[in-house]
């Protein structure tokens, strides 16, 4: 992760164009004439060795002939100059690069060298690239056009960052129609360097960009991505386009898990997870845009409609109730106060119907009164076009009542061309979301809505697993290694229950047998009814004979069953190797639902969770969700209610509702699974009972591979390894371990039990609590780019030491509180100590922190751990400290 020099691609002093041309119809000639206009504020330098001039600007005929070293270089020239071209570039001192030309996406081959080689510059000089096979970049603020599009739209707020050409070209051009502008708009091409990643790190810190927008065919580096991702929807929209959403490579998947969990279905997983809002064509995308742009906020997702047509306040419910919002409910306060204002041929309810002949005064009066309606979350004001009342003035009535900044957010639909256009136009320039028809009006009400909930959920403080909750960890490893040592892919049934039952989750009771005498045997100790399944290595689906499930009654009927099992394989298959048989009791729970859970391995993003409906129609029930580990219990619950059987799961005529804490506490186990074990390649459990007491795993399967070809996850989970057990000076003994979401309320009660002095040294500011923002957001940290280390006594969070890595991920900043009543007892110097060795195993090389100078308990601390302290930049009352973390 790393945004070292990209102000260098998107803030250059200076340009060279490598390839510039006259000749027409070039992407020399078009660069060369987007980049020499006058809106460019810093010298362009067009290089070509067979051209004196370009257009009437001077043209280099080398790059050692330069008179200066360009921060920024556009490459156009054929592909295999290109490395040649680069490494000069580098060599010279040019920190960035856009190179436009195409031929390096082959698979093998030529263009794959090609690809090595840029690689290979990257490692020895610090050049950041762009591309190749992209049109290029522009940053219409800075006047700076370093593409070969067509146009360029005006400068605005929001950054657009895509792996096509085209859609770039198409999204620029529709936007400079709409008047729509852009901080950035980035074609990263094959990703060679700067990818997704490094751009949302890099515009999330731009204070003109507002919402950024993303076109995604591809993630190259899916932690990178993630940890981006998630920091930036913290901070502002993140709206994103991913093609390809049909593809069927899961189809393959061996397992009723692989089968369900498509790529397309992991990535709606990964955006759900990172906070970002998916949308599925350029025209919703701008929808989204013109709705999150403006900032404007819905707390809930009730909407009101206010119509001068019926016909088109249904349309909008409809839409509504399909979105999955709510129409508000009108208090009886709001309809007798629009009694009193509107012709009593009303609706006299939600959608407000004001009658075809409303003038601009009716809307006013009706605005006004539900925009005070305790029960509207936000208000859409329809209007279509009639004889005898004036459309711009009702758009003028709306636009006075927005600039009284309403406690509600108001959107709009002025249906219609030509005539309304006028009124259109007014609304975007007060800014007031506009939109051409009441589908796409609700549809942008209902993007708030998504932004705001997957925004509230980075910012929950999930509620840990049952006290005392601890998966015998070693138990399940020693299954795992025996299969993997064995070269086995699939464990047999037993071993898979095993790793649950080792983690928690309730199990069907199973007994092994060597012999049918055996089974018999078994049948009897478990009461005479029971499924019986051979065990063999060779025999992986239950389509094959040994997967067969029997139901059986009595010893003899299973001895039988057992022999003929025995003698079909071998007719079978021959060479099968026989384990013995599983006799499992049979499951008795009323009234109980099928489910499935499951972990299964994604391409990109590595091991997801799956819930579902399950049985025999898995496929076919198609009612199932996805989500990346680690899973939290509301992440978990989140699961489930995106599924159809939830509904089933409340509870219906004389069933209770079953048992959803134990179901999301198992989703959140099998999380840990996937986490604890890169072994598992699959795991599935189908069918898992549930009713109103409980769950059980009825089957079990899993695929396991050797660690060393996994695929981590995406996330990186809790790291476990960082806990250790310590004693203070004074014999106190605690556990020092990194901070988790669970860690809200005692962080604040931490908090409360510090003086205000403290806080103040500690937060430079006066502070009694923090608000659940705060709290959240220092708790639920990315383990991937930050760390916080507490020191933990009987529940209670005695001290904490933290550290934010820079998007280079060269420094890191650290800040540290410990609680009044607990200093002195060499509490800071072990949290201090243990988070500089942790800085130092990540790569991080130097720590720096700021000290009031009034504080002179941590200054002389940072002295002892070999900090070097100066003077702050900023702040007189302020110290710097340093760390070489390498020489420390």
């Amino acid at each position: 992760m790393t945004i070292r020099n990209l102000d260098k691609l998107f803030q250059p002093r200076s340009v060279a164009i490598i390839g510039a041309s006259n000749r027409e119809q070039s992407v020399g000639k078009v660069l060369s004439r987007n980049l020499l206009g006058d809106a460019f504020n810093g010298p362009v330098l067009p290089v070509n060795p067979h051209e004196d001039a370009i257009g009437s600007t001077l043209c280099y005929k080398s790059i050692a002939d330069l008179p200066i070293v360009p921060d920024l270089a556009v490459i156009c020239t054929p592909a295999a100059s290109v490395p040649a071209i680069l490494e000069e570039l580098a060599a010279k001192g040019t920190m960035a690069a856009v190179v436009v030309t195409a031929g390096f996406g082959e698979g093998d081959g030529h263009g794959a060298d090609l690809v090595g080689e840029i690689k290979r510059i990257k490692t020895q000089y610090p050049i950041r690239v762009v591309g190749p096979n992209c049109v290029g970049i522009m940053v219409p603020p800075i006047g700076l056009n370093a593409s070969f599009l067509h146009i360029q739209p005006p400068a605005g707020n929001l950054a657009f960052v895509t792996q096509s050409g085209a859609v770039a070209s198409a999204v620029v051009d529709h936007a400079a129609h709409h008047n729509i502008g852009f901080s950035h708009v980035v074609s990263l091409g094959n990703m060679t360097d700067v990818d997704f990643g490094d751009m949302l790190d890099y515009l999330v810190a731009d204070p003109n960009t507002k919402a950024i927008l993303l076109y995604i065919e591809s993630i190259s580096s899916p932690r990178k991505f993630m940890s981006a991702a998630r920091a930036a929807a913290r901070n502002k929209p993140v709206i994103a386009i991913k093609s390809g959403r049909n593809q069927a490579a899961a189809k393959a998947a061996a397992s009723h898990t692989g089968a369900l969990t498509g790529s397309d279905a992991v990535f709606n997983a990964a955006f759900r997870r990172a906070g970002i809002l998916r949308v599925y064509d350029l025209l919703e995308l701008f929808d989204a845009v013109n709705t999150l742009g403006t900032g404007l906020k819905a707390a809930n997702d009730r909407l009101a409609i206010i119509t001068n047509g019926g016909g088109l306040g249904v349309l909008a419910t409809e839409s509504l109730v399909e979105l999955g919002g709510r129409l508000a409910e009108l208090s009886p306060e709001t309809v007798a106060a629009l009694d009193g204002k509107l012709p009593s041929t009303w609706s006299r309810g939600n959608p407000v119907d004001i009658i075809g002949d409303a003038p601009p005064e009716r809307y006013e009066a009706a605005l006004e009164e539900v925009i005070k309606d305790p029960n509207v979350d936000a208000v859409l004001v329809l209007n279509c076009p009639t004889a005898i009342a004036d459309s711009i003035k009702a758009a003028e009535v709306v636009q006075r009542v927005v600039a009284g900044k309403p406690r509600v957010p108001i959107l709009t639909n002025w249906v219609g061309e030509g005539a309304q256009e006028e009124a259109k136009k007014a609304f975007y320039r007060a800014s007031v979301p506009s939109y051409d028809t009441p589908n796409q009006a609700v549809t942008g009400f209902m993007h708030m809505v998504r932004y705001k909930r997957r925004r509230d959920m980075l910012m929950q403080t999930p509620p840990s697993l049952p006290e005392g909750y601890h998966p015998e960890t070693e138990r399940a490893r020693r299954v795992i290694e025996k299969a993997v040592g064995e070269g086995r892919e699939w464990l047999t049934e037993p071993e898979a229950k095993d790793i649950l039952d080792a983690y928690g989750i309730p199990v069907i009771e199973t007994v092994i047998a060597k012999t049918p005498e055996e089974a018999g045997m078994a049948a009897v100790e478990l009461g005479n009814h029971v499924v019986l399944k051979i065990l063999s290595h060779d025999i992986t689906h239950k389509s094959d004979v040994g997967g067969v499930r029997l139901d059986l009654t009595g010893r003899q009927q299973v001895i039988g069953a057992a022999e003929e099992m025995l003698r079909t394989v071998k007719r079978v298959k021959p060479e099968a190797l026989i384990d013995g048989f599983a006799v499992q009791r049979m499951a008795t729970m009323p009234h109980a639902e099928e489910l499935i859970i499951g972990i299964s391995t994604d391409p990109v993003f590595g091991p997801v969770i799956l819930f579902g409906k399950g049985g025999v129609e898995v496929e076919v029930a198609d009612d199932s969700a996805v989500a990346l580990p680690p899973l939290d219990i509301p992440l978990a619950r989140d699961m489930v209610q995106r599924t159809r059987v939830w509904s089933l799961l409340q509870g219906y005529r004389n069933r209770p509702p079953a048992a959803i804490e134990e179901l999301t506490a198992a989703l959140v186990k099998l999380s840990q699974i996937a986490m604890d074990f890169p072994e598992i390649r699959e795991l599935d459990v189908n069918p898992l009972y549930i009713n109103d007491y409980g769950i059980l795993a009825l089957d079990a399967r899993v695929r396991v591979q050797d660690a060393a070809n996994a695929i981590p996850v995406a996330i990186r989970p809790y790291p476990k390894h960082l806990e250790r057990h310590v004693s203070l000076d004074n014999g106190l003994a605690l556990t020092v371990r990194p901070i988790r979401p669970e860690d809200e309320p005692a962080l604040l009660d931490l908090i409360q039990k510090s003086s205000l002095d403290d806080l103040r040294r500690r937060f430079f500011a006066p502070v009694k609590t923090l608000p659940h923002e705060t709290a959240a957001r220092l708790t639920q940290i990315d383990y991937d780019r930050e760390m916080a280390l507490v020191a933990e006594s009987h529940g209670e969070i005695l001290g904490v030491a933290r550290l934010t890595a820079d998007p280079h991920f060269e420094t890191c900043e650290f800040a540290a509180l410990v609680r009044t009543d607990q200093q002195g007892q060499g509490l800071g110097r072990r949290l201090m100590g243990d988070l500089i060795r942790h800085a130092d195993s990540r790569g991080l090389q130097k720590m720096f922190g700021y000290v009031m100078s009034e504080n002179r308990a941590m200054l002389a601390l940072c002295h002892d751990l070999g900090f070097i302290e100066t003077a702050s930049p900023d702040d007189v009352g302020t110290r710097l400290v340093t760390l070489d973390i390498k020489q420390g």
